[in-house]
């Protein structure tokens, strides 16, 4: 019988995951040794130590096929492993499934089947045979109506992409929405989806703003207002200058086109991980200290 503690001991020996640890065990009639050979011989215990470090890299991806899309991420530790076709083939084959599945979230994802595994496991394999960990971070899937449509840009191959949905049938607008998306970064759709702490917030801030600069009380009101109405134009895809035309903003742009925008998304690669700086040279004198003290 296979003790929690034993499994405890391999993990902590191997850092594989304990279901992982479990089996190992069980195959080899509760060796330890044999059990991290096992786990070595499956890449399993190559792949998980690896799980610590930062994957910041990698490139993101849009499919869209009928009334349904899929945006999503898959990082790497670095930028040139993401040019590996080992990468980009599995980035591929993985956003067909997923697009192809039911699955609209992360954690579906990392548990769907595939050719007798889970997408978790391959991608643990994958990790032991490009010798860098790969993680799936962000998976989202999009529905459209059947008379609206899904426009779509893809920046430097996919270290930013964006996909729009648009009221009405025009591809080419769509995807113009998309670019616009992409460069610009804007977090609403228009000022009514702004929530009232997010305005809150904003206007103490700049209420702060105005009283550091001397300007009188009774006059800071009106100024705090009007940079409000500029944070939000900042901010707010339809009140944003349009990037092909900023004499126009989005909202006319689109009005000229006799269309809409419902819903927008953009994922760019490694947004919001904190990035390990890693500094060689110091690492070099920290390592010639320590020698120099143990002498």
């Amino acid at each position: 019988m296979i003790t929690a503690k034993q499994v405890k001991e391999l993990r902590d020996r191997t850092g594989a995951g304990m279901l992982d640890c479990k089996k190992a065990l069980q195959e080899t009639n509760g060796d330890i040794s044999k059990a991290i050979d096992y786990l070595r011989e499956k890449g399993i215990a190559k792949a998980e130590k690896k799980s610590s470090r930062i994957a910041a890299e990698g490139l993101c991806n849009v499919l869209v096929e009928g009334n349904d899309s899929i945006i999503l991420e898959l990082n790497s530790e670095t930028d040139f492993v993401s040019k590996n076709s080992k990468f980009t083939d599995f980035l591929e084959e993985m956003s067909k499934l997923i697009l192809e599945s039911n699955v609209d979230n992360t954690d579906d994802a990392l548990k769907m089947n595939v050719d007798g595994k889970t997408l978790e496991v391959r991608l643990q394999e994958l990790t032991a045979t490009i010798g860098e960990k790969i993680s799936l971070r962000r998976v989202k899937r999009v529905k459209k109506e059947t008379n609206q449509t899904f426009g779509y840009y893809k920046h430097m191959g996919g270290k930013i992409v964006a996909l729009s949905v648009l009221n009405g049938s025009d591809f080419s607008t769509a995807k113009d929405i998309s670019m616009h998306v992409a460069a610009q970064k804007p977090k609403y759709l228009n000022s009514d989806e702004v929530d009232k702490e997010t305005l809150e917030h904003e206007k103490r801030i700049l209420t702060q703003q105005a009283l550091q600069e001397g300007k009188p009380e009774h006059i800071v009101e009106k100024m705090v207002l009007g940079r409000i109405r500029k944070y939000l134009k900042d901010i707010c895809l339809v009140d944003q200058p349009f990037v092909k035309n900023p004499d126009i903003t989005v909202s006319q742009y689109l009005k000229e086109k006799n269309t809409s925008c419902e819903a927008f998304f953009r994922l760019e690669v490694g947004e919001g991980i904190e990035k390990k700086n890693e500094d060689f040279a110091e690492e070099v004198m920290n390592q010639v200290k320590s020698n120099w003290h143990r002498r």
